[in-house]
């Protein structure tokens, strides 16, 4: 969504929470940073705007920085890496300023898979079952919301239906994660805007849908859900707010039990507006993350305990959810242990 530039904030190392805690590292670059995957405890890559992309092949010891070539205006707020070598970049703007690229020699050589041809256009993020099959999201174009598919890594996209949309209704591009998928058929996409705060999830890879309304405020054009996470097909939680009132916790995430169908308030919300939110596996917790500090949940989003202070906009965790990094304004780049 265009209204989706979430506000810098300073970067504090805030007290830890049984072991919670954002450790910064030391980054290549001072763009601002709103994408970012780790592919293994080792290997991670990270997005941002004039076109940057960053990886690591130590763990965050040494990142290296690099734009693609004739990208340099481009805005890439969400990536999505296979492996070390092979990864897919999602750029947000209007019209044809939304594009998809891949390489498949870390960096080396790019593809420009996709160039956005509609006007009213508008990328928010990207996402993969595999390898191979995975899917767009964007703002609506025509009354519903722009859905892309692939199934062959992306030599070829083509627009699904989505339920039509709310006036005013689309998806933050703010951290890459307004889409979720799972399992090979699984999805759910959320949005905000005036009056609108909406769950869309979908069991047959976006064929058809069911939608859910939810707590989240939605009181004004920056206000909605930013992000959505799942830990199996039924338990899952949402989080966002008021970008542009970052320290206000109210109505700031929810969390589900039966898949998505209905949505319920934590007894104690995180500490402000959350862009991003992930389940950590192996601990049993979830991070959110914002502008104005990050929180934990042991409870499946029920209760939220802040434990950071720090401004980011994006996290990603290993697999088993040891080890985790988070990505934010002016190039800041951290990790979790």
């Amino acid at each position: 969504m265009r209204l989706a530039t979430l506000l810098a904030g300073s970067l504090l190392c805030g007290a830890g929470v049984r072991a919670q805690s954002w450790t910064p590292q030391t980054s290549p670059t001072t763009v601002s940073l709103r994408g970012v995957r780790a592919v293994s405890d080792r290997v991670v890559w990270a997005s941002g705007s004039n076109g940057t992309y960053l990886r690591t092949v130590d763990g965050g010891a040494h990142w290296t920085a690099a734009q693609v070539p004739g990208a340099e205006k481009l805005d890439f707020r969400g990536i999505w890496p296979v492996d070390e070598r092979i990864v897919y970049l999602m750029s947000a703007g209007p019209g044809e300023l939304s594009r998809i690229y891949k390489s498949d020699d870390a960096g080396a050589h790019w593809r420009l898979q996709y160039t956005q041809t509609d006007s009213k256009g508008f990328f928010d993020t990207i996402s993969f079952w595999d390898g191979h099959t995975g899917l767009v999201l964007g703002d609506p174009p025509d009354g519903s919301a722009e859905l892309l598919a692939t199934t062959d890594g992306g030599a070829h996209w083509s627009r699904l239906k989505t339920p039509s949309s709310l006036p005013g209704e689309g998806a933050f591009a703010a951290s890459n994660t307004c889409l979720f998928v799972r399992g090979s058929r699984e999805v759910w996409y959320v949005t905000g805007g005036p009056g609108a705060a909406r769950v869309m999830r979908s069991r047959d890879a976006g064929r058809s849908w069911k939608v859910a309304t939810t707590p989240i405020r939605n009181d004004g054009p920056g206000a909605g859900i930013f992000s959505v996470a799942f830990r199996d097909d039924d338990h899952g939680v949402i989080v966002g707010g008021d970008y542009s009132k970052d320290k206000e916790g109210r109505q700031t995430a929810a969390y589900s039990s039966d898949g998505g169908k209905t949505w319920k308030t934590p007894s104690t919300p995180p500490a402000g507006f959350r862009s991003a939110v992930k389940y950590l596996p192996k601990p049993g917790v979830w991070i959110a993350t914002g502008t104005s500090g990050s929180d934990v949940s042991r409870d499946d989003g029920r209760t939220w305990t802040h434990f950071d202070d720090g401004a980011y906009n994006a996290i990603s965790f290993t697999r088993n959810g040891v080890t985790g990094w988070a990505v934010g304004p002016k190039g800041r780049i951290a990790k979790y242990r």
